[in-house]
C-alpha cells in the first residue's frame, strides 16, 4: 500500500481533519527523511499527552501491524556471536524506528528538576540525545506548555525538525514548529481523541514505507 493512503484512510474516518491533510503528508516526509538519513524521533507531552508520547514510541520500536522479522543475513550475525541465543534472538528480535519518549526518564527528570530550573526538564534532554537530522514531536493540546516550548527552541537551535501536535488554536508552539498539525477542537480531552488517530496514521505510513515489503 501507498503509505499517503492511510491519510484517506484518517480523513474517511474523521472527515473534520480534511484541513490537515497536508500538514500530515508534510509531518511523515519529515519523519520520512529523518530515518532515511539514520536518525531518531525525540517526543515529550504532559499528562495525557505524556501517555501519547509513550504510546508512539511503543509502534515505532516494535512491529504495529507488521512483524518486522530479521533478514536472514542480521540472523546469521547473531548466530555467528552465539548460535543458542543467536536462533532465539533471530526468531523473534523485531526491526525498530527508533524513537525515545522523554517523559520516560523519571531519574533523570527529578534529579534536574530538583537541581535545577524545573521547566527546562525536556530542553535538558533534548540538549542531551538531539542531533541534527532528529526530530522532536511536541504534544501539547494548548500549544503553549512551557516545558515543550523550551525543549522546541532547543531544537530548533541544534538544527532539529520539529512537528507539533496542537489544539486549534494559534500559539507559540506553532510559531516554532516546522508543522503543526491541529486538532479542530479546543478542549483537552476532544484535542487527545483527535491526537490519538493522527499519530496513529503517522506509524502506519512511516511502517508501511520502511517495513512494507514485508507482506508482497
Amino acid at each position: 500500500m501507498n503509505p499517503l493512503k492511510q491519510v484517506d484512510i484518517l480523513i474517511d474516518r474523521y472527515p473534520e481533519l480534511i484541513q490537515q491533510r497536508k500538514n500530515i503528508i508534510d509531518a511523515y516526509s519529515i519523519l520520512e527523511k529523518c530515518y532515511e538519513n539514520g536518525g531518531k524521533i525525540l517526543i515529550a507531552g504532559n499528562g495525557g499527552s505524556a501517555s501519547d508520547s509513550e504510546h508512539i514510541v511503543g509502534e515505532l520500536m516494535k512491529g504495529f501491524e507488521k512483524s518486522r522479522k530479521f533478514s536472514e543475513e542480521d540472523k546469521k550475525a547473531l548466530l555467528d556471536v552465539d548460535n543458542e541465543m543467536g536462533k532465539i534472538l533471530g526468531e523473534n528480535l523485531q526491526y525498530a524506528l527508533p524513537a525515545i519518549s522523554l517523559d520516560g526518564h523519571s531519574s533523570l527528570s527529578t534529579a534536574y528538576m530538583n537541581d535545577c530550573e524545573p521547566v527546562l526538564c525536556f530542553a535538558q534532554q533534548v540538549n542531551g540525545f538531539g542531533k541534527e537530522g532528529d526530530v522532536f514531536l511536541a504534544i501539547s493540546t494548548s500549544g503553549n506548555s512551557q516545558n515543550i516550548v523550551y525543549a522546541s527552541v532547543v531544537a530548533k537551535a541544534k538544527k532539529m525538525k520539529t512537528i507539533a501536535l496542537t489544539g486549534a488554536k494559534d500559539s507559540k508552539l506553532s510559531e516554532l514548529a516546522d508543522v503543526t498539525i491541529r486538532s479542530t477542537n479546543t478542549r483537552t480531552y476532544m484535542i487527545q481523541e483527535h491526537h490519538l488517530p493522527i499519530y496513529h496514521c503517522l506509524c502506519l505510513m512511516l511502517e508501511e514505507r520502511f517495513f512494507g515489503k514485508e507482506n508482497e
